[in-house]
């Protein structure tokens, strides 16, 4: 893993960010390693390609990150999800770091709680703030459109920001990253207000919760999954699958 990578370089200055400004301290594996290691079960890559790491801390149920580098066929990929308690309305805050061969790619978004389309103040209040980083970021020269179904987009947000990225232009998206990190770190210290989430009880806002990640981490509607499977073996991505879907 070359700390001189662009995906690498975004992926843990953001995780540095969280960590720190979260309190979040890190759930350890065997041997106090990471909490998973990824390992190959392809000869193109034989032994160890990545790690799984989990952290805790007093505001978020967990944080997620799975990185998996294998320069035999160009992959440096970098993901973090930090998700919040299963029935809080703060949205989840996402981020994925990659380059796959000779193009980087990101994703950025807070993964809503209530359903956007019946809850205007809840949407006005965790998602109408970043219209303006968004509409700026996508006028970033050299991105291109990313390659999703829409399934994918219908059960993110409308702020999902998500591109391919030629070289001068990914190193240009700190910034964005960086103003949506912020006004995520407001909404987890501050709350949703009570006026926001008025037409939803805790259990309803769990329950979306579970059914939206399984949504999200189903191989067949994100089908990236089926190459992680390709390289680690079913076991394996089921084991990050379930993680993932954990309340």
């Amino acid at each position: 893993m070359s700390e001189l990578s662009l995906p690498y370089q975004l992926w843990q200055n953001n995780l540095a960010k969280i960590i720190s400004t979260l309190d979040l301290r890190e759930v350890f594996g065997e041997g106090d390693g990471p909490y998973m290691p990824l390992i190959s079960v392809v000869p193109i890559a034989e032994g160890e390609v990545g790690c799984v790491r989990v952290f805790e801390g007093p505001a978020l149920s967990r944080l997620v990150t799975c990185s998996i580098v294998v320069p035999a066929i160009g992959l440096d990929s970098h993901m973090l999800f930090a998700f919040t308690p299963a029935d809080s309305p703060v949205p989840h805050f996402t981020l994925d770091s990659v380059r796959a061969g000779d193009h980087c790619a990101f994703h950025l978004d807070l993964i809503p709680r209530l359903d956007l389309g019946a809850n205007l103040k809840y949407m006005d209040e965790a998602f109408t703030p970043l219209t303006e980083i968004l509409k700026e970021a996508e006028e970033i020269e050299g991105l291109t459109p990313a390659q999703l179904d829409p399934r994918q987009y219908a059960v993110m947000s409308p702020w999902m920001f998500v591109s391919r990225a030629t070289d001068a232009a990914f190193g240009k998206i700190d910034a964005p990253v960086g103003k949506y990190l912020a006004h995520w770190f407001g909404l987890v210290e501050q709350g949703i207000s009570e006026a926001a989430t008025a037409a939803v009880s805790a259990k309803d806002i769990a329950e979306r919760d579970a059914c939206n990640k399984a949504i999200i981490f189903d191989p067949e509607v994100d089908k990236v999954w089926h190459q992680i499977s390709g390289l680690l073996g079913a076991d394996a991505a089921n084991d990050i699958r379930e993680l993932l879907k954990k309340q």
